[in-house]
């Protein structure tokens, strides 16, 4: 872990290129070298950025998305693909860390789609994949949920690093987890969400993110997505779906401190990227007051325990032996 150096983080608020994912990495790569460019090391992006969220499930009727869920299955990718190989090339080619959301398609079972979390090294490429655990409301009708295998802390040059994708965040468990595993930089990313009437996604995001940095004494390093006239144009049909799409305040990104409190400026609805410093030792000194994974906790009372089990609806009886095709890291041109 490396403590004693100071690196910039950057958090991305930006509008993918509608379930188009070549246009979308395009804009992955412009937007990574403009935070590059401002001394950024690890560079956050919304979640499912490639190539897009399916806001339809909110707003038409099942049935009449079912088109829609083909075209996310089809312009989903997957991690032994181009996309994620050309990032590859990027982190190595700008000596950036990236975490990014997209749409991953299911090698072996057609019509699968995951919401993943890519973590991207500069030197070995997809260092973690964190599939999101349970799909929140409607997303069950275009995601398939994940077992627990991959909820994980992964440990970088920059600090050990936990991912969890929007409602993840307020799973109090799944949280828990991945500070009792070591977490000090937390990733959480997010989409646009202007459905809900009366419902503050701005403020949701403050008090979520910045308890899980209070809680654990680490830095949240939050990115949303932001709506764009191109999804509100593609999915509206009339004056009500505008509407719902429109909602605001609906998008907020920005750096929280381990005192919870938002360090840097936040990025409110439009595109844009919020910077902060990011130095571990500020990490220390609060846990005096509570270390919740340590001093602060009573494991002769209270344990987790985590089912990292590979799921599968296919049982083999004995003697039988699987040997699946694993998904293997993106080769590169280095």
């Amino acid at each position: 872990m490396r403590s004693t150096k100071t690196f910039k983080a950057a958090a991305v608020q930006a509008a993918p290129i509608f379930l188009n994912p070549a246009a979308t990495i395009r804009k992955v790569c412009r937007l990574t070298r403009e935070a590059a460019a401002s001394g950024a090391e690890l560079i956050v992006f919304p979640e499912v950025f490639v190539a897009g969220y399916p806001y339809w499930n909110w707003i038409y009727h099942p049935l009449r998305g079912s088109d829609w869920f083909a075209r996310l299955y089809h312009s989903a990718i997957q991690i032994d693909g181009p996309e994620v190989a050309e990032l590859c090339d990027l982190a190595h080619a700008l000596q950036v860390h990236i975490a990014i959301g997209v749409n991953e398609r299911s090698s072996k079972n057609l019509g699968a789609i995951f919401n993943t979390n890519l973590l991207i090294s500069p030197l070995k490429g997809v260092t973690h994949r964190q599939r999101k655990l349970v799909p929140t409301f409607a997303e069950k009708l275009s995601w398939a949920s994940c077992g627990g295998a991959r909820l994980r802390v992964t440990n970088t040059p920059l600090g050990p690093i936990g991912m969890l994708a929007c409602g993840e965040n307020t799973n109090t468990l799944a949280r828990f987890a991945l500070l009792a595993e070591g977490e000090l930089i937390h990733i959480a990313n997010f989409i646009a969400f202007p459905f809900v009437q009366d419902y503050d996604m701005p403020a949701s995001i403050r008090l979520r993110c910045g308890a899980h940095a209070f809680e654990g004494k680490i830095f949240n390093i939050v990115s949303c997505s932001a709506m764009s006239e191109e999804i509100v144009d593609r999915l509206a049909t009339n004056d009500e779906e505008r509407r719902l799409l429109t909602g605001t305040p609906n998008a907020y990104s920005a750096i929280f401190g381990p005192d919870g409190q938002i360090i840097g400026e936040p990025v409110v609805d439009v595109e844009g990227i919020a910077y902060a410093d990011v130095d571990l030792e500020e990490c220390v000194r609060p846990k005096q007051f509570h270390d919740i994974t340590g001093h602060y906790n009573r494991p002769d009372i209270f344990t987790l325990g985590i089912n990292r089990n590979p799921q599968s609806v296919l049982q083999l009886g004995q003697g039988q032996v699987d040997t699946p095709a694993s998904p293997s890291r993106p080769s590169t041109s280095r």
